[in-house]
């Protein structure tokens, strides 16, 4: 079951994938992490898929990651008189605190903290931006704005807010409810919606309680605002470019793509690239040419894993859709500029120990043309801080702890093994060299380099290399 590739895939599941049939072929396809999208579906519905996914992991011996993303909060318009509004260019509209239909001069907006925060002449964003409008006058309950870019728009459509900080929660009580089905359920990562400050990732990770991987979620220009502190309070990152494409110009999204994966990748955080990346094979079985360059440019940007959403949720075409992203990325990852363009934006070596052990790795790896580097780890850091280089060669990640082997699913160039820890340097060479052969990574005479932790069972403690030659007794 090896990946012939170093960027993984993570695929949402849905109606169009959810059958224990559609999971596993997918899984074959190429997802190494299935997401569930709890905006949609049951606790029961989800309950079926992890199980079958479970099943699937049982059936093929190899470890698969899921994904809990949560809803989190939902700004919306209420209803409107007659369901619809026309609106012009100029015209002056009037938002109300209600609950009950009106027009035009008495739009509900049933969320009082938006009252609380908005401000003149910062703008809302209707149906996804399609109607723009900006504010020019407030009350005690009402908000008054003027028609910037005109449209239709209808019931329970949904508002973003660009350069507002809403005093609200990223958790809302059937997040909670949901949060806490999903670690009773075993998730391996849950992804935290709407993040705007680092205190919502403290707020969730005391909610957590480390059962699980955090991933913030990344579609607020007020997180960019704080992003290093956010990145540095989660396990990994979501690049999600549908609201974030909302709120920011869109020549911004690009390059704000570029600046958080190469910051994830420095503070050895796995980073997800998502969002409408091969949208036009929700109904066609082969994608745009822009979308194939949008998923090649996140590779080579350098990203752990780029992600299909509707794609595989309520598409036509899933597996389709996996098995050329699949391509994609190991057609990028083969190109003769790949590896000039991922190690331009490498960054420095950190001056720790194990920081400098795992890059050491890596470039000897590179260097002596090794079929694998072999990392003994606890908590998946070695494996990370590895993978934090890019080196050309694959990471065998060998762990005893099954959902340290399910999160490594979500990490870039790491095919994760469970294996019993070992105690001694002799224990540590048989295993790699058991490994690398079983995973079908190197053969004798070949040379794999080990890393490990010296006192074993310790984690953290980066510390350990050598080079084996598969067939000697002894370390090269």
């Amino acid at each position: 079951m090896r990946r012939h590739r170093h960027a993984k895939i993570v695929a949402t599941v849905g109606p169009a994938s959810a059958s224990p049939e559609r999971l596993r072929a997918l899984f074959l396809a190429g997802v190494d992490t299935f997401r569930l999208n709890f905006s949609h579906g049951s606790h029961e519905d989800h309950a079926k898929v992890y199980a079958a996914i479970r099943a699937i992991e049982d059936e093929t011996g190899r470890p698969i990651g899921i994904l809990q993303d949560l809803q989190g909060p939902k700004i919306r318009i209420g209803t409107l008189a007659g369901g619809r509004l026309d609106l012009a260019l100029g015209d002056r509209i009037r938002f109300v605190p209600g609950g009950r239909a009106g027009g035009a001069d008495a739009i509900p907006l049933p969320h009082p903290e938006i009252f609380a925060s908005v401000a003149p002449g910062q703008d809302l964003l209707i149906d996804d931006g399609r109607v723009r409008v900006r504010v020019v006058g407030l009350g005690d309950d009402a908000i008054e704005a003027d028609v910037v870019t005109g449209g239709t728009i209808s019931d329970r459509k949904g508002v973003n807010l660009p350069g507002t900080v809403l005093s609200l929660s990223p958790l809302t009580e059937k997040d909670r409810a949901d949060l806490a089905f999903g670690l009773d359920l075993g998730v391996d990562w849950v992804a935290l919606s709407f993040v705007q400050t680092p205190s919502d990732m403290i707020e969730a990770r005391g909610l957590i309680r480390g059962r699980a991987g955090l991933i913030a979620k990344i579609e607020k220009p007020s997180a960019l605002e704080h992003i290093d502190d956010i990145i540095r309070l989660a396990d990994g990152v979501m690049v999600a470019r549908g609201d974030l494409g909302v709120e920011l110009p869109p020549e911004d999204v690009p390059g704000r793509q570029k600046e958080l994966v190469r910051a994830c990748r420095h503070a050895v955080k796995p980073v997800i690239v998502a969002t409408q990346m091969l949208d036009s094979m929700v109904a066609a079985p082969s994608p745009t040419r822009a979308e194939a360059s949008d998923v090649a440019t996140a590779v080579y940007d350098g990203a752990d894993a780029v992600m299909l959403s509707a794609e595989s949720a309520v598409g036509q075409y899933p597996i389709e859709a996996v098995s050329m992203m699949d391509r994609i990325i190991r057609r990028t990852e083969q190109h003769r500029l790949y590896r000039s363009l991922v190690q331009a934006t490498e960054p420095d070596v950190e001056d720790t120990p194990p920081h400098a052990v795992a890059a050491a790795a890596a470039g000897l790896a590179d260097a002596i043309s090794a079929k694998a580097v072999v990392a003994f780890t606890l908590s998946g850091t070695t494996a990370a801080r590895i993978a934090r280089r890019r080196p050309d060669v694959p990471i065998l990640a060998t762990t005893p702890d099954r959902a340290v082997s399910r999160r490594l699913s979500l990490y870039w160039g790491a095919h994760s093994v469970i294996s019993e820890d070992v105690a001694s340097y002799e224990a540590m060479v048989a295993r790699a060299e058991e490994v690398a052969q079983q995973e079908g990574f190197a053969q004798a005479p070949d040379l794999v380099v080990v890393v490990a932790g010296i006192p074993f069972k310790t984690p953290g403690t980066t510390n350990n290399l050598r080079v084996v030659e598969l067939g000697r007794s002894g370390a090269a």
